[in-house]
């Protein structure tokens, strides 16, 4: 508790603060060796066995699930013990009681834990984790290193940096004898993190940000990537996280999440899944609301119909770039990025040059297992989908459109899930621009084409803007810079993300700040301003009475270094004091108190002019 009583005597600067450099695994490099390695080393000890984690213990319940590998699904990757309504209530009451503790702890040491995690993730623990992400999750090494590494390495990171900046945030005015301060605090309550499996940063962020913060967390990983998130919960033990401020509570969703959203210190949902799960929690959320003690903080993203729009003023080369950036945005990860490309919009005068250039790349594209990424340059580009539900859904798209008299399958469109959940890359064209695969998300390898009439540009955006429910990332490829400037406007609304010249994907934190709207979520990216979600902000107004007389604090901090007599004032009742019924008062200047009927305080008629500033 040493913490608590002894006062910082400085303000502390972060280190500078910088994006971690991805490893490229040339042929022959140590990191290559070294993940070869790590990936020998985590098939050998499979299956894991995964605990709980709640108030810095591990539990074990017996009731076990299952990760498999979607490469090899008759191998199984780890064994998870999952968590109980009984389970979850401990874990809520000892992150409250962790509350106090962690939330007084100064934000430099707060702060310093989470770059410690980074710098652990960053060389101790890189190779395991990029390992337990390529086996569980099916991703290849590259996009497992920006994923699991990078990112999760630059959130943790640059959160230390936006929080930083923050807590800086002060009035910038102050009337003569008045002193005006923010406090930023924790919420009242506990947040509950709901992470999934298609990136490991992501939920290394969801429990992190708020925690940072001074907030005590409830993290339910994706039953599909249990063992990459162990991995990392297991970093911020490393790192120093206090027991409790995290409780790591896999087990079955709809349980946990009727536990935890009927507790009336649930505070804040912080989620990344699908939208029809994100709206089910929402309205969960609605009908509880008059039992919780504050209306909870909503954070999500969740699903995206990312579109590209080539214009007629491409050039042959920006119609090969198109082509690359549309292979990319479509087909990495197997098209299971929220920000993946599904739909693309080609002026005519442009749509055999287009397919031309698409057809050359498709046929470049490997697919088969993560582990074969070590054999040859460029190695497998595609691997699994995640699991059966969402092999069977893509499949069922491909068949709709292999009978769908308006739709033709072009590329790809075969699959086989004997072994692992396999789809071949699928280039679908269309002759209908609201047809399903145009308007629906599918989540996994599929893009669909549709051409319009070169001269309908701003029609044909009117109809990107109106096809689909989603607002996540989007890309316009032109060289005219009016219609650069039109797309812009008129697309303004459709995409948090909106890229030119470039695949929707790909976002970078501290460079583009990712999120979108209407049904892709709440639109509240990662920097300063989405870390204030996790805040409570508290009003400080100090008055200077008298600079004559020496310090006497009632309430809150005394100023310094001039001497002066300080109240602290609430803002529910303008000029109450906090402590004693009657307080004594300079004699200059002349202020008569009078009682407040309410609060039974002493009230200053001085106030009650300021009530509009101070509200």
């Amino acid at each position: 508790m040493a913490f608590l009583q002894t006062a910082q005597l400085a303000h502390f600067r972060l280190p500078a603060i910088e994006n971690e450099a991805p490893k490229t695994f040339a042929p022959n490099s140590a990191e290559r060796k070294q993940l070869a390695e790590a990936l020998k080393h985590v098939k050998a000890n499979a299956p894991y066995i995964v605990p709980c984690f709640v108030n810095g213990v591990k539990v074990e319940t017996g009731n076990f699930d299952e990760q498999r590998n979607p490469s090899d699904h008759n191998t199984v990757l780890a064994k998870y013990h999952q968590a109980d309504s009984t389970l979850i209530d401990k874990a809520i009451r000892g992150a409250l009681a962790a509350k106090t503790k962690w939330e007084a702890m100064p934000f430099s040491d707060r702060a310093t834990i989470f770059l410690k995690a980074a710098d652990l993730l960053a060389n101790k623990y890189r190779y395991k984790v990029l390992a337990a992400t390529m086996l569980g999750q099916g991703k290849n090494a590259w996009q497992a290193e920006i994923d699991a590494c990078d990112e999760l390495v630059d959130f943790w990171r640059f959160n230390a940096k936006y929080a930083e900046e923050l807590y800086s945030q002060q009035p910038p005015k102050n009337s003569p004898g008045v002193w005006n301060r923010v406090e930023y605090r924790a919420l009242e309550g506990f947040v509950f993190a709901v992470s999934p499996f298609n990136f490991t940063a992501i939920a290394g962020n969801l429990v992190g940000a708020p925690a940072l913060m001074g907030n005590v967390v409830l993290w339910k990983p994706s039953p599909a990537a249990t063992l990459s998130n162990w991995f990392v919960y297991e970093i911020l033990l490393e790192a120093g996280i206090p027991a409790g401020v995290i409780q790591f509570v896999p087990g079955p969703a709809p349980e946990i999440c009727e536990r935890v959203l009927a507790n009336p210190d649930f505070a804040s949902l912080h989620f990344t899944g699908s939208t029809n799960v994100f709206r089910k929690l929402w309205k969960d959320i609605g009908n509880n609301i008059e039992k919780y003690r504050s209306y909870p903080r909503i954070v999500g993203e969740t699903g995206g119909k990312n579109f590209h729009v080539l214009h007629k003023s491409l050039d042959r080369s920006g119609v090969h770039n198109a082509a690359i950036q549309t292979i990319r945005g479509a087909f990495e990860y197997q098209g299971q990025k929220c920000s993946a490309t599904s739909r693309v919009y080609v002026a005519d005068n442009l749509l055999t040059q287009f397919k031309e250039f698409l057809l050359q790349e498709h046929a470049k594209i490997s697919v088969g297992t993560v582990e074969g990424w070590y054999s040859f340059v460029p190695a497998n580009f595609l691997g699994p989908v995640i699991n059966k539900a969402a092999f069977d859904k893509v499949k069922s798209y491909i068949k709709w459109a292999e009978d769908d008299d308006e739709s033709d399958v072009i590329a790809g469109g075969t699959y086989d899930d004997s072994k692992g959940y396999f789809i071949q890359p699928t280039i679908i064209f269309t002759n209908n621009p609201k047809s399903k695969t145009m308007v629906e998300e599918i989540f996994g390898p599929v893009v669909t084409i549709s051409s319009y009439a070169a001269d309908k540009y701003e029609e044909t955006l009117h109809l990107v803007n109106e096809s689909t429910q989603y607002a996540l990332t989007g890309s316009l490829f032109a060289k005219d810079r009016e219609a650069i400037v039109i797309g812009n406007n008129i697309l303004r609304n459709a995409a948090g993300n909106f890229y030119i010249n470039d695949k929707s994907t790909g976002a970078v934190v501290g460079q583009q700040p990712f999120g979108g709207g209407r049904g892709s979520g709440t639109n509240d990216k990662a920097g300063s301003w989405s870390l204030v979600i996790f805040l409570f902000y508290f009003f400080w107004f100090t008055l200077v009475f008298n600079m004559l007389f020496r310090v006497t604090t009632i309430s809150g901090f005394p100023l310094q270094p001039f001497p002066a007599t300080t109240l602290r004032l609430r803002p529910r009742h303008q000029g109450e004091f906090q402590r004693g019924d009657r307080v004594p008062l300079p004699v200059k200047p002349d202020i008569r108190g009078t009682r407040c009927l309410h609060c039974r305080f002493t009230k200053l008629p001085l106030f009650e002019s300021m009530d509009r500033s101070i509200r």
